[in-house]
């Protein structure tokens, strides 16, 4: 069965007529613009801030393309990846009626975004070794279903998800399915992007807060095919991105060798810091990472994570998670960063068992 996005979005999205301003009906180089009410004086902050940025951001969108090797048609910028995780909820999920389908443990914005938005929430837990159970999950995709969220790299276990089992429910054909690559950059697996020719219902989330270190810029990506894209444009903020983040962003591909050497470096220590974490006593186990964060299962968690804080060292307890009792969840730092953490594990489990 051919899959018809047009069945998906909302009545009453399809139907809106889009903000559009006066420069999206001009063509050419502008002399005087006197059309969006801005300060023609200037900013007292720097120079250029006076005017609107780019509400399709067509030099940073061209950049990417061309670094991914994507059309720039397929490609959508967000306020981070929460912008275009809430305008998918927003454009293809009926309030009240649909739902979509989570995977816990998981990214906790999809469930938020869903009840802001008064959308519903089917909960699959993902088995103890954070991979899906691929039979149930396809099972519970119905005619309600509009959005199935894969987190891969996963947040907060740090695993790639099975493509096999992603591949499957694509298949279906029945509702889009996002794969949230957050965190792919540091994963050896390949990213879903380029399969968006065989599945016209697959929406890639990547970001440039994490392996591009522009959390600052809160810069999301969003890839799809263009019909999801036109759906997106339609709905979104008239000029969501500014045009300091649009300018760091395009920057940031520019040095993009500068990135990748940053990106084999936190991998280095991603290895070394896991080594270390396994020779100390009341470490349980260090769950395989392919992001730049390790989970790690302590004798007790709760205790550290209070002893790491009063030494001003802050990682995330995750113990309250599913599968994930006794765990804290670490970034990956630099190497003094990683090296502080590890003495002051080794002194706060040591005053622990004496």
């Amino acid at each position: 069965m051919p899959f018809d996005i047009q069945k998906l979005v909302r009545p009453s999205v399809l139907n809106l007529k889009p903000y559009a301003s006066a420069r999206h009906d001009f063509a050419g180089e502008a002399d005087v613009y006197l059309d969006a009410n801005e300060n023609s004086y200037g900013s007292p902050a720097e120079e250029g801030l006076h005017r609107y940025p780019d509400p399709y951001q067509d030099e940073l969108r061209t950049a990417l393309a061309k670094y991914k090797k994507i059309a720039a048609s397929r490609i959508f910028f967000g306020n981070g990846s929460d912008e275009p995780i809430d305008l998918l909820m927003r454009a293809f999920c009926r309030p009240g009626l649909d739902h979509i389908i989570t995977q816990p443990p998981t990214y906790s914005m999809y469930g938020i975004s869903a009840a802001i938005n008064d959308i519903q929430v089917k909960q699959l837990p993902l088995h103890p070794d954070f991979q899906c159970d691929t039979e149930i999950l396809k099972g519970q995709v119905d005619s309600l279903t509009r959005i199935v969220f894969f987190c891969s790299p996963n947040n907060p276990s740090g695993n790639v998800m099975k493509r096999e089992a992603i591949e499957s429910i694509l298949e279906l054909n029945q509702c889009l399915v996002v794969v949230d690559e957050a965190y792919i950059d540091f994963a050896d697996e390949p990213s879903f992007i380029h399969s968006l020719d065989k599945f016209p219902n697959l929406v890639v989330l990547q970001t440039f807060s994490k392996a591009w270190g522009l959390a600052a810029a809160r810069l999301g990506v969003l890839f799809a095919n263009e019909e999801v894209i036109a759906v997106l444009n339609k709905i979104k903020p008239p000029y969501n991105i500014s045009l300091l983040s649009q300018q760091a962003g395009v920057k940031a591909l520019q040095n993009s060798d500068s990135a990748l050497a940053k990106i084999n470096k936190l991998k280095s220590e991603r290895d070394k810091l896991s080594m270390a974490l396994a020779k100390l006593q009341g470490v349980i186990h260090i769950y395989p990472s392919d992001a730049n964060f390790l989970l790690v299962k302590f004798s007790n968690a709760d205790d550290l994570y209070q002893q790491l804080n009063q030494q001003g060292i802050i990682v995330r307890n995750r113990s309250k998670e599913l599968h994930c009792e006794n765990c804290l969840r670490i970034t990956i730092g630099t190497e003094q960063e990683n090296d502080k953490l590890i003495q002051t594990l080794k002194l706060s489990l040591s005053a622990n068992r004496q």
